[in-house]
């Protein structure tokens, strides 16, 4: 079953955490921008929330499995299908690339989600995950306070070698791994590789 139920009801507080940490949620979307290599291409985000990573990168359709969310999303211009990432609402080989932030450790299924991800895009399409990374100092830190948050209660954190393994078990090659939200260093500090920063976005091909 989707994890939906925190989303449904405190949508609100959700965003609100992202006015409240700008520069986190500023180095998150330019992590991710810099993986995504030119315009014209067309994205698919699953989990898409309420738009707030699909919007200034230009990715126009999404999934959602909370209708509070997809709602807020709607009103932003995205073509918000419901649906979860373990059954994913498009033909194969439609995309060139799908997004997934925050979204595998809400998933019931990391390996059917990533393996859906891989059919539906396009030959030489790509996937772009970003996560927090479980190993690092926040991660720690929710895991610790995980029941006492509304939203990672019921969630699953992963470290970076093993999302790197499912992505490779579904059959990503990956071709790029960049971190950010480095302690000791400026919040908008990138750095290619893992094991520093809180926050991992992971590029892989469908070759």
């Amino acid at each position: 079953m989707p994890k939906i139920e925190p989303f449904e009801t405190y949508s609100n507080e959700y965003d609100t955490w992202f006015e409240n940490h700008r520069d986190f949620y500023s180095a998150e979307l330019e992590a991710i921008r810099r993986l995504i290599p030119s315009a014209g291409l067309e994205g698919m985000e699953i989990g898409v929330g309420s738009g707030r990573f699909a919007v200034p990168l230009g990715i126009m359709t999404g999934v959602e499995p909370s209708e509070k969310m997809a709602q807020k999303a709607r009103q932003k211009g995205i073509d918000v299908h419901s649906g979860v990432a373990e059954a994913l609402p498009f033909p194969d080989k439609r995309f060139d690339f799908v997004l997934m932030v925050t979204t595998i450790c809400f998933v019931d299924d990391i390996e059917k989600s990533l393996s859906e991800a891989f059919r539906v895009l396009k030959t030489e399409g790509f996937i772009i995950v970003g996560f927090v990374d479980r190993e690092s100092d926040l991660g720690r830190q929710y895991s610790e306070e995980r029941d006492d948050s509304r939203f990672y209660k019921n969630a699953t954190f992963f470290s970076v070698p093993e999302v790197l393994m499912y992505l490779k078990k579904s059959g990503f090659v990956i071709t790029d791994v960049l971190q950010t939200l480095i302690p000791e260093e400026l919040p908008q500090t990138i750095q290619s590789g893992f094991g520093r920063g809180a926050f991992v976005a992971i590029k892989g091909i469908k070759q």
